[in-house]
């Protein structure tokens, strides 16, 4: 039997959700762009799945915008942002996703504008008091800040509440990768000072490549990157996917509307896989902050540097473990994580991070114990 702890990476499809692509597919072959009794009938599943996604975010429906996923949600906020939204300084951090950092990099080539990057405690969290600091410099530069809600290699969640208070009170633009979070937590986007936010379906046991870009009425200046046929009320050209639009909606229907029981399922197995590898592993150190300001997905656990930890990811996945060193979003390539490189730079240990979902059981801990033992041990 495998066992598979790399959900922060990507979640199994729920059943239910592969039966709605399912018949999706069969049923939904129709344009949606079409005016037509097919193409009608497609369009309108797409809107009440929006309408689905958007009742458990607490925002409108005019608000999401479809993408390919996080990445691209991402790339079209930022991109966008600095774009037409006249942007001449970014803060951020450099412990963001590389779809951020990557995205911010690039526009420097084409744009001029400042960037400022933001402390972050060796806990992963971004400094909340330095923020203050930089929003009050060139306060009338117009600035994007681009915060993640929770970091996808060691669960550390930032407050983006007070960083949405701290934006709006110095007239900033907040972007927040929030891919991790959604449909994990109750988040309330019409709540929140956020006014660009990604999401992907995978990540909340939804299909992979379809996600969801949160733009709010301040944001609504930017541009589409493709041009085409007007879809998503202009801003993504491209025929929808929608075999995977109502697959994610179903996914998010379904987490959100069992949130506290799947919560609870998921802590206690990753409560139960950090005490046993302290028990069994007491030279190991967790990263990331305490579990009140942590994902309850992510385990992310740094084991001293020995010529058997060296090929620990390996190991593990020969011994029937999938879990990753950080992101899994580098094409398959092991490489030395930016999120550690930054909160931990001299730690020459070897870090694994086994991510958790409500299918995950406290037996399938004892067995990874057991295999880390014999990897570790042997």
């Amino acid at each position: 039997m495998r066992l598979y702890f790399d959900n922060a990476a990507s979640t199994p499809l729920f059943p239910e959700v592969i039966e709605v692509m399912h018949k999706a597919m069969a049923d939904y072959f129709g344009n949606p762009s079409s005016i037509h009794a097919h193409g009608r009938k497609a369009k309108a599943a797409i809107e009440e799945a929006r309408k689905v996604i958007a009742y458990h975010l607490g925002c409108s429906v005019g608000e999401l915008f479809f993408t390919s996923g996080g990445s691209e949600a991402n790339n079209l906020a930022l991109k966008g942002a600095i774009y037409d939204l006249g942007i001449g300084r970014v803060i951020t951090s450099r412990i963001e996703h590389p779809c951020v950092l990557r995205s911010i990099e690039h526009m420097a080539v084409y744009r001029d504008f400042d960037v400022d990057y933001l402390n972050v405690s060796q806990d992963g969290v971004v400094d909340l008091d330095h923020l203050e600091t930089l929003l009050k410099q060139n306060a009338k530069e117009k600035t994007l800040v681009s915060v993640m809600h929770a970091n996808n290699e060691i669960g550390s969640m930032n407050d983006i509440d007070a960083i949405g208070e701290l934006c709006r009170k110095y007239d900033a633009y907040f972007h927040s990768d929030t891919v991790q979070t959604v449909g994990h937590f109750p988040i309330r986007f019409g709540r929140l000072k956020v006014d660009m936010a990604a999401a992907s379906a995978h990540k909340f046991h939804g299909p992979k490549g379809i996600g969801f870009l949160y733009l709010n009425q301040r944001c609504n200046q930017i541009r589409p990157p493709i041009d085409g046929g007007g879809q998503e009320r202009n801003l993504r050209a491209g025929t929808e996917n929608i075999s995977s639009i109502l697959g994610m909606a179903k996914a998010m229907e379904l987490y959100c509307e069992n949130m506290e029981q799947n919560q609870l399922n998921t802590r206690s197995v990753r409560e139960y896989a950090m005490q046993q590898v302290q028990l069994h592993f007491p030279d190991t150190a967790i990263n990331g902050a305490p579990e009140d300001q942590s994902l309850y997905t992510v385990l992310s656990v740094t084991f001293p540097p020995s010529k058997r930890s060296e090929l620990l990811i390996f190991n593990l996945d020969i011994e029937g473990v999938s879990a990753s060193g950080g992101s899994a979003c580098s094409s398959g390539v092991q490489k030395v994580s930016h999120v550690l490189a930054e909160i931990a730079p001299n730690d020459p240990g070897t870090t694994v991070r086994f991510s958790f979902s409500p299918l995950n059981r406290k037996e399938e801990i004892d067995l990874l114990i057991e295999k880390l033992h014999k990897i570790l041990q042997a």
